[in-house]
């Protein structure tokens, strides 16, 4: 979930997004009262700077992990600035500023080489881990290296650093490789600079650098998918307790230096989270203000949406832009969806403003026809199915399915997340409606927690289990189209397990022109190509995109600092907030 700054152009098309969300208006700060109705889309709401108190979250249900170097859940890169460090990060701060890159674990922002392939850090002195061991160059680049190169105990994360530095095709983790001088293309010449020697040029650099992955890890206390129990702090607060399944309670890192950390305030004393509760419940934990916020930051769920619309709670919400889009994702390994015709015939089959209604309507975000969605850099307004009102077209789907062998329709499985009810809502609104032109689904529900890590993102599992139809959602690793693609569309990133491109697309031509793309030092020219890119993959009609999604966030009226970021999906900026209780 993030080149040198946000450019020139990507700075002004985010502004201009975020402009056309931020209907509340206001200053920069609210300091009375709980705001008003999008108050929070670009204001601070209720801003304090009292120290004190407890941040208490809940969540529907578990995170793929709180390791910084294993996890890919926007809340999760969100909530471990808590707790982890990163080379550089999203600045806290309401609107469009908290879309800037700004240094965090670094004293500045990256140095590039005039190529793009080749970029250096120098670390912040006098930074330190927990148990007061000072953090070095050496604890980044080891982070890198069991985050992206061990994929037998760290699956969830992405794998850019592995695909872009040299001899990343070649180096094999440092749990198998256990030399002292790990991957030679990641230098550190001393204990505060690190060097990043590129294979070919990318431009984003300063955004893959906000990723947790980037956390610096000490290697003597590494004990892989089992560190996640005895996490080394290197932010304001530091894990009292972890109870897999169950929650955590983080306290002060005393440690922690605020001198050398000049983003965080950390004002809260505690904070806690507790898994699988139930998602209504969550609603009606923030609606008598027994909990600070939903970690999930996706919006209250469709029955609850009815009585935060109106009354004395409509002020307390913000209905955000999440830079993300819902779609189906149809794996071409899985009959009959390799057979490009049936995948047609699910796009010209399907009742797009079925689905948005059944997950809530225009609170919840507005139909999909491209991939991208119109807040990222690079979107460009197309659609390769158009239908009459969204609707579908059942004499077009129908001879779609004859030209693939199948005139009568065929049988099909279509996954949901358990936990979360607007996407099995979808997915109850996607059988009726190609029910209709003889496309019979079976609904598959799995839990959120484990949904990449043990099945939809298992291709084994999947091929298996005859899973042809995957619920996914998913908003940019960083504000740019390459940013928002390369791991759900790149063949590059289809993984063993916890991978992200569903659909197990694996296009030479894509995969060049995203390549191609990246390494393009041209700011305008990288950005047209984001917009071809998304009409190639609508072309192979592997994905099916349904709705370009909104978050209708309840802030209760404990909650102070509270203002939404953009750059983690539109949800609160947990590194802001805070708690008057």
């Amino acid at each position: 979930m993030k080149t040198r700054r946000v450019t020139a152009g990507v700075a002004s098309v985010l502004a201009l997004s975020l402009g056309a969300a931020a209907c509340g208006g206001g200053d920069d700060n609210d300091g009375g009262g709980n705001g008003k109705k999008d108050a929070a889309l670009n204001s601070i709401v209720n801003a304090s700077d009292k120290k004190g108190g407890t941040v208490t979250y809940e969540h529907s249900d578990v995170p793929d992990s709180l390791d910084p170097g294993n996890t890919y859940y926007g809340w999760v890169q969100n909530f471990s600035r808590l707790y982890g460090r990163t080379l550089t990060t999203f600045k806290p701060a309401a609107g469009k500023a908290g879309l800037e890159v700004v240094p965090d674990l670094a004293e500045g922002l990256g140095k590039s080489s005039p190529d793009a392939k080749t970029w250096t850090y120098k670390l912040r002195a006098g930074v330190k881990f927990q148990d007061g061991t000072p953090v070095t160059s050496k604890d980044v680049k080891y982070a890198i290296e069991r985050s992206n190169f061990a994929p037998e105990a760290l699956s969830n994360g992405p794998t850019y650093f592995k695909s872009y530095l040299e001899g990343g095709d070649k180096y094999k983790g440092p749990y198998k490789d256990k030399s002292a001088e790990g991957i030679k293309s990641i230098e550190t010449p001393d204990d505060r600079t690190i060097v990043f020697k590129l294979k070919q040029p990318f431009a984003d650099f300063d955004y893959l650098a906000t990723f947790s992955q980037t956390a610096p890890v000490p290697q003597a206390k590494d004990t892989g998918a089992k560190y996640v129990q005895a996490i080394q702090s290197t932010g304001p607060y530091q894990f009292q307790s972890y109870e897999e399944g169950r929650g955590a309670t983080l306290v002060r890192n005393k440690q922690w230096d605020a001198k050398t950390d000049p983003i965080r305030k950390a004002l809260p004393d505690k904070i806690t989270i507790k898994f699988k509760v139930n998602p209504v419940t969550v609603d009606n934990n923030l609606l008598s203000d027994k909990i600070t916020a939903d970690a999930a930051g996706t919006g209250v769920q469709p029955q609850t949406q009815p009585k935060v619309l109106r009354g004395k709670y409509a002020n307390q919400t913000d209905s955000s832009y999440a830079g993300a889009t819902q779609y189906i994702a149809l794996n071409v390994n899985v009959k009959p969806f390799d057979n490009a015709d049936c995948r047609k015939a699910v796009q010209w089959g399907l009742d797009k403003q079925s689905v948005l209604d059944a997950m809530g309507g225009s609170p919840k975000g507005d139909v999909a026809t491209t991939l991208l969605p119109p807040s990222v850099n690079g979107y460009t307004k197309f659609d390769t199915y158009a239908t009459d009102g969204h609707k579908g077209d059942v004499a077009k789907a129908k001879e779609a399915l004859k030209a693939c062998g199948k005139p009568n329709g065929f049988n099909t499985i279509l996954t949901a997340r358990s936990d979360r009810p607007a996407e099995v809502a979808a997915a109850t609104a996607i059988q009726a409606s190609l029910k209709k032109i003889g496309i019979n689904i079976e609904i598959k529900q799995f839990p959120s927690g484990k949904y990449f890590s043990n099945f939809a993102g298992v291709p084994s599992y999947v091929h298996d289990n005859k899973l042809g139809m995957l619920s996914m959602a998913w908003g940019a690793d960083w504000p740019t189209g390459y940013g928002f693609l390369d791991q759900i569309v790149n063949g590059a990133a289809i993984k063993p397990s916890g991978g992200n491109n569903l659909m197990e697309l694996d296009d030479p031509k894509i995969n060049k022109a995203l390549t191609d793309a990246i390494a393009n030092t041209d700011d305008a020219a990288r950005t047209k190509a984001w917009g071809e890119i998304d009409k190639m993959v609508l072309d192979n009609a592997s994905v099916v995109p349904l709705v370009y999604r909104k978050n209708l966030l309840l802030r209760p009226t404990s909650a102070q600092n509270v203002t939404v970021t953009q750059a983690y999906l539109g949800m609160y900026d947990y590194l802001l907030m805070s708690s008057s209780k």
